[in-house]
């Protein structure tokens, strides 16, 4: 088996990944908090791990994926502070709480369908899961983590050595710095296990606790669930760059605190995508959802291959410019692959050999931290290598898009309607006469219908346009 090398957020540095199992991942992802569209740039998040989960299936490993929905518990502020997000968009929406969770859900699991994400092994909600939860605390407590205030459970960092290695002290001070409500805290760091609800109002999302009518903490969900369906040792947790400050450093705490080791190997963060050089927010008009890129023409998988197209540790800027760019890049790909496919069927004969140049860089560079944008150039010279065998490199592609998701072997060559055919045959017949004028315009036409025309030998070939 080839090796895999990986970025890990904990150690600062490219490793070779090693895993627990010599033949299975266990591997969790953060996933949305379902009180709202997820924007573009959270769908990164979840294209990347998706890529990665390809990867390592690639690379023959079994993949045991856990996604978590939060649906309660995670308040507007990082400070505890705050309305808890669910109750918040169940106003905006003049429903309860208890159905935006069920409509964003569904909404962000369409999401993810569109984008070709392969659906979790297992999809589990924070709402399912409150006595893991409140066993978790109980843990926490017995060992002397925690303490009570007015408002809630919370857990001591002061306690927890080593609380800022995933995010560097640097960080750790920066994040301190914006935490200004320390109430009953004792140090700025420590954040709620358990909230206790308000007594002059009854919440939505409520739940009978050892210390009183609550909800959890928003950190504690994922440390409950990632351990319930993955064990308290597992190989990969992924999730956003700015999950680093403080949900990933507190679930960490929470998981070695509860069981005395370390449980999670690799820590992988995904960067931002910004907005015209802005952070994506619905206040500035830059927070993009899949559907408005439908909205306006583009296939989802148009984004799917303009993230592919840059390293995940990368920050990019999305324009409508680049994502244009992206499709006109990625329909030419298609058009090649079409053609391909056409010329591997027709050729027959005994298989012959030559490709292995091309699978070897491409193994190199999706287990090279998962570096697709190296990879699809592997692709578009493989396409373009007409020495090689067609079948053998139709072959290749297939393979190659275990890990892409771009849908290559599914690629409709299009129902070619008698219209254009008759405007083809036209077209050949004025091509023969030498009347180029009228061939030039029928090509135009020809193309206006969606299909590009291309002459062979024996004739001509449509091809669709995408």
């Amino acid at each position: 088996m080839a090796d895999i090398f990986l970025y890990n957020s904990l150690t600062r540095k490219k490793e070779k990944f090693e895993p627990i199992n010599d033949s299975k991942v266990g591997m969790y992802t953060c996933g949305p908090t379902v009180y709202d569209y997820a924007h573009i740039g959270n769908l990164r998040s979840f294209i990347f791990a998706d890529v990665l989960k390809r990867v390592l299936e690639y690379n023959g490993f079994e993949v045991k994926h856990v996604m978590n929905l939060t649906d309660v518990g995670h308040l507007v502020s990082n400070s505890d502070t705050g309305e808890d997000r669910m109750e918040k968009g169940a106003r905006r929406e003049h429903k309860s709480a208890w159905e935006i969770a069920k409509m964003f859900s569904e909404a962000f699991l369409k999401n993810e369908s569109e984008l070709n994400i392969e659906k979790p092994n297992v999809v589990c909600r924070a709402t399912d899961h409150i006595n893991e939860q409140i066993d978790l605390i109980k843990r926490l407590e017995e060992k002397g983590y925690t303490y009570r205030t007015a408002d809630g459970i919370y857990y001591d960092t002061s306690k927890f050595k080593g609380y800022d290695r995933l995010m560097g002290a640097r960080n750790l001070k920066k994040e301190a710095g914006k935490r200004v409500s320390m109430k009953e805290k004792r140090h700025d760091t420590d954040f709620a296990l358990w909230k206790f609800s308000p007594k002059d109002q009854k919440r939505q999302m409520e739940w009978n606790s050892p210390w009183g009518i609550g909800f959890p903490g928003w950190h504690i969900e994922c440390s409950a669930m990632s351990m319930t369906y993955l064990g308290d040792r597992f190989d990969i947790h992924t999730g956003g760059w700015d999950l680093k400050e403080t949900h990933h450093p507190n679930e960490i705490a929470q998981n070695e605190a509860a069981t005395g080791h370390k449980v999670v190997n690799f820590w992988l963060h995904v960067a931002f995508v910004s907005v015209n050089g802005e952070k994506m927010s619905k206040s500035t008009g830059t927070f993009i959802t899949l559907d408005q890129l439908e909205e306006r023409g583009f296939d989802p998988l148009d984004y799917r291959y303009l993230c592919l197209g840059t390293l995940y540790r990368k920050p990019f800027d999305f324009t409508w410019e680049n994502l244009e760019h992206a499709r006109g890049d990625f329909a030419k790909l298609k058009e090649k692959i079409i053609k391909l496919r056409k010329e591997a069927e027709n050729s027959g004969g005994k298989p012959e050999k030559g490709v292995e140049k091309y699978d070897a860089d491409f193994l190199e560079h999706v287990n090279n931290n998962l570096d697709t944008r190296s990879a699809l150039n592997v692709l578009r010279k493989l396409l373009s290598d007409s020495a090689l065998p067609a079948a053998e490199r139709y072959k290749s592609v297939l393979e190659y898009d275990k890990v892409f998701g771009l849908k290559l072997g599914s690629l409709d060559s299009g129902e070619i309607s008698k219209e254009v055919h008759d405007l083809a045959e036209e077209r050949e017949r004025a091509r023969k006469s030498r009347n180029w004028k009228l061939a030039d315009e029928l090509r135009e036409r020809i193309k206006e219908s969606g299909y590009a025309i291309e002459d062979t030998e024996n004739g001509y070939e449509l091809i669709k346009k995408y």
